[in-house]
């Protein structure tokens, strides 16, 4: 029996690992559970799976969950509520469905209090992949990534010999507006960004995935994952999203992994690792498909995905800033006060202002974080 901790349990890959550990109550307890501020689904998620402890990030509905709850589970609340959680000795597993920088500091405290990690908060490792690794790697963490991409190429890679490995083909769906030109991209609405035609997710990602910002934090997430140049890895655009990311070795030899487009089946696989587990999704029918299809990324429609390769180019606090300054912009649009065509614009601006560190500490990664959001908010203005 895993005992499993899930922060973000409201979100999508929260409740998608929920529903894995619903078909295996016999290898996997939930022990622990974090939102942000949704106590409606906490509390039935409480009554179900009977928790030992939980985190509400919003203070003000910690309390009122206190009050609504009458079983013995510990209530947490806010940032340092969730890094006290996390360090639970009786946690064998934090599953990171957190979105965003937030996650950074409970992921250093998971780490540093031995867990292993099922990493689906791709920002973290944007912001801080050298010091996560080197943390990882010194308190002999398991660090099992859950998004599909990285999931795929760990899988790819599972009992090969990396230093064989020639090239990574991360796979993009190309998002909603793949197939609009860039002048009827100009005036995009809010409504048609957030409909994703494969995946169902969050908000922030959607937006990310219809700049094909999303594939440029991939690509800097896979550089730290795998240990990785920038120039090792290539952006494929594949509208099936059924090849979940390949890799190639020097002898010319490519495997992909392949699988109907579900979280839950990466979710699956970082919680069972090295086991696999039977699961009733729908299989991929080979004699319906009729063909698969491949296209280059457009980097002047989307420009987004180059500011990730200057960043991946640059590093040091480049990456962070670059994700702050993001991060920012795409709050924005979702509230929207800004234009879809003036997200990449905040980022490059924010980035060309920066002054790059090199070989950062944690300390300079959190002001570098905090600069560009605020570098971020007077771009937006003057651009408002």
């Amino acid at each position: 029996m895993k005992n499993i901790a899930i922060l973000g349990a409201s979100g999508s890959i929260g409740q998608n690992t929920l529903s894995v550990i619903r078909n295996y109550p016999d290898k996997f307890k939930v022990v622990a559970l974090s939102v942000n501020s949704d106590i409606g689904r906490l509390s039935s998620q409480i009554r179900e799976f009977k928790p030992l402890a939980v985190c509400v990030n919003d203070r003000d509905r910690a309390l009122a969950l206190s009050s609504k709850i009458k079983s013995g589970v510990k209530i947490f609340s806010g940032r340092q509520g969730l890094e006290e959680l996390v360090r639970d000795k009786r946690i064998d597993q934090v599953v990171f469905a957190i979105s965003g920088a937030s996650a950074l500091t409970p992921l250093v405290s998971a780490i540093e209090s031995g867990k292993d990690v099922a990493l689906a908060n791709k920002e973290a490792l944007v912001m801080a992949g050298p010091i996560i690794l080197r943390l990882a790697r010194k308190n002999k963490v398991r660090l099992m990534p859950i998004d599909s991409e990285q999931s795929a190429i760990w899988q790819c890679l599972e009992g090969e010999d990396r230093g064989a490995l020639k090239k990574i083909y991360l796979t993009a769906s190309g998002g909603p507006l793949r197939k609009l030109n860039k002048r009827e991209l100009k005036d995009i609405r809010l409504k048609q960004v957030l409909k994703h035609p494969r995946w169902k997710m969050g908000r922030k990602i959607t937006v990310d995935s219809a700049t094909l910002m999303n594939k440029g934090l991939e690509l800097l997430e896979a550089m730290f994952l795998f240990g990785l140049a920038a120039s090792q890895i290539k952006v494929l655009v594949h509208p099936e999203a059924l090849i979940h990311s390949m890799v190639e070795f020097i002898d010319g030899v490519l495997i992909a992994q392949l699988s109907t487009t579900d979280m839950r089946i990466p979710i699956q696989y970082a919680l069972s690792y090295p086991q696999r587990l039977k699961n009733t999704l729908p299989e991929i029918d080979f004699y319906k498909l009729g063909a698969l299809h491949f296209e280059k990324p457009d980097f002047k429609k989307f420009p987004c995905l180059g500011l990730a390769y200057a960043a991946a180019r640059r590093l040091g606090t480049f990456p962070c800033v670059l994700n702050a300054a993001n991060e920012v912009a795409v709050a924005e649009f979702l509230k929207e006060k800004l234009k879809f065509r003036h997200i990449p614009e905040v980022s490059a601006k924010v980035m060309r202002s920066h002054t790059n560190k090199l070989n950062p500490a944690l300390s300079d990664i959190l002001q570098a974080d905090a600069w560009a959001r605020q570098e971020a908010l007077r771009v937006i203005a003057r651009l408002n």
